[in-house]
């Protein structure tokens, strides 16, 4: 063989060790990442009957969809979307559910565990409470009037649940612009997500204290937030008696069109009437207060990019392959 030839065959069979290394690692990461129709083969009903029973829970009480929305929300901005925020509380550790922003406000659990019995008596430890939850959120959104999105599956259910992670990491209702891009940006989101998720309180409801301060105790120098509108205001004071009066009691977050997933919600920040401070807020900032201009004046844009902005916030964080455990209860760990 000539040393030509011989050079050429060295380099060959290096430049085909090398490519085939380089497939092999990448097919790792192939195989860690989340993938549309996971569990066609595995668990080919999976989908169908998340959908079902979101479904028989929304024509039963049209609030779970922002209840299941919201539910995903505050799963994947505590520890990514791995389900822990589904955990119940032991005698030695205080769960993400029991965090004063998710007690008692959260709600859709019973969904969830409906949809997990179900799915474990049809395909037993296959389904992650992390995928089910995931699934919810894009059926509450489509039935609410929203856009479909494509949610890919795979997540793994995480074993750690903490009401102290859930109090650092989720946005309060009382932040500034500056706040809530700085904890969405913790998350891989833009500042324009945050306007567009934002838009989720076009659905759902809230306790009044968490915004009652905008109305009785705003600041030594007012009593009332005077970015509020003030027919608004009186409307919410009729609702929402000071003190401990008004501690249990619930007013839809956008009162226009509650169950509909529209973009009512930006409308009323134009008109000041945005129910929370982190709401009214988007005004302030020039750069938030073009975007929510932009989408009150165009719903299907608003739509479409909500749904693209789910679809992301449902891949924070990902426990995938073999991290984690698929629970074969949601609210314990196996």
């Amino acid at each position: 063989m000539s040393p030509i030839i011989s050079k050429c065959h060295q380099i060959s069979t290096t430049t085909i060790a090398f490519v085939s290394l380089v497939l092999l690692s990448l097919s790792g990461f192939l195989e860690a990442d989340l993938q549309r129709g996971f569990y066609m083969q595995s668990c080919p009903m999976a989908e169908f009957i998340v959908k079902d029973e979101v479904r028989q829970a929304f024509f039963s009480d049209r609030g779970y969809a922002a209840g299941l929305v919201r539910l995903h929300f505050h799963d994947c901005f505590v520890r990514g979307c791995d389900g822990s925020v589904l955990l119940d509380s032991t005698p030695g550790n205080t769960a993400e559910k029991d965090a004063a922003a998710n007690n008692p406000s959260l709600r859709g659990f019973d969904v969830i565990d409906n949809a997990k019995a179900r799915l474990e008596n049809l395909c037993p430890g296959v389904v992650s409470c992390a995928d089910i939850l995931a699934y919810a959120a894009r059926d509450s959104v489509e039935m609410t009037g929203g856009f479909g999105y494509d949610v890919p599956g795979g997540r793994r259910d995480g074993r750690v649940s903490s009401s102290s992670e859930a109090t650092r990491n989720l946005p309060p209702p009382f932040a500034d612009v500056d706040l809530l891009t700085k904890i969405f940006g913790s998350k891989g989101l833009t500042q324009e997500e945050m306007v567009i998720l934002s838009g989720a309180h076009t659905i759902g409801r809230s306790h009044c204290t968490s915004f009652s301060n905008r109305l009785y105790s705003f600041s030594t120098t007012a009593a009332q937030d005077p970015s509020i509108n003030s027919a608004y205001a009186a409307q919410l004071q009729r609702q929402c008696p000071a003190g401990n009066a008004g501690a249990n009691i619930v007013v839809p977050m956008d009162p226009i069109s509650p169950t509909i997933s529209d973009t009512a919600y930006y409308r009323n920040i134009l008109n000041n009437r945005g129910l929370f401070t982190s709401d009214q807020a988007l005004l302030s900032d020039s750069t938030t207060a073009s975007l929510v201009t932009l989408y009150a004046r165009n719903p299907g844009l608003w739509g479409r990019k909500f749904a693209t902005a789910m679809g992301s916030m449902g891949q924070i964080g990902v426990l995938t392959g073999d991290e984690g455990e698929i629970r074969s209860n949601c609210r314990v760990i196996n």
